[in-house]
């Protein structure tokens, strides 16, 4: 089950007109997703879809979920802007109508879930991605938590267990190539929430 408290607060954060993290894609999501063929790919708590948006616009075949349907509005107002068209589900994963080895690609971009199921989603979403598919994943590492109780405007959990690391990686998609896996500290500009120096772990896989 969803946690209120979890729900509200992404509702309320993406429940005004300003778009919390910009409208522009994720540079890491924009470098990686234009090296790979064309196909479907799914985003995971997707937000206000500046990234789902920005597939579409590529051509991909885009799908989308999120707890929040203020972010869903938000991401549907972005694709109507941009004339495209993004399917976009809300809910939590499990009660969604995914098929297994649905999508070409799986982007995980800033998707922290709780620490007591980000395993287990993970494990899902490997289901419906195809052998020969690619998961591209930008995150916060659990070396971001000295970061963000500096500077605050950096964004991102304040709870280490909802932060990432590459072991963590490593143990939730075992059936991959690694193309990359590192973690770095990258300088974010995106939107009002995510501004500073950050750690994150990113990570290119293909699925075995």
């Amino acid at each position: 089950m969803t946690d209120n408290t979890w729900l509200d607060r992404w509702d309320e954060r993406y429940s005004n007109d300003e778009f919390v993290y910009g409208t522009a894609p994720n540079n890491y999501l924009k470098d990686q997703l234009q090296k790979l063929n064309l196909g479907s790919i799914l985003f995971p708590a997707e937000g206000e879809g500046r990234n789902a948006v920005f597939a579409a616009q590529l051509g991909w075949n885009v799908s989308a979920f999120d707890i929040s349907s203020e972010g869903k509005n938000k991401a549907l107002q972005l694709a109507e802007t941009n004339n495209v068209k993004i399917d976009y589900q809300v809910g939590e994963l499990q009660t969604l109508d995914f098929q297994e080895e649905q999508f070409d690609a799986i982007a995980l971009i800033y998707a922290h879930f709780p620490a007591d199921i980000k395993s287990s989603i993970h494990r899902m979403l490997d289901k419906y991605l195809r052998k020969g598919g690619f998961i591209i994943f930008e995150a916060f590492s659990k070396s971001h938590l000295e970061l963000v109780l500096k500077n605050e405007k950096v964004g991102g959990p304040k709870d280490i267990g909802s932060l990432f690391s590459i072991d963590e990686i490593i143990s939730d998609f075992p059936n991959y190539d690694i193309i990359e896996l590192i973690e770095t500290e990258i300088e974010l500009n995106e939107g009002i929430f995510h501004n500073g120096t950050g750690s994150v772990i990113r990570f290119i896989g293909q699925k075995k």
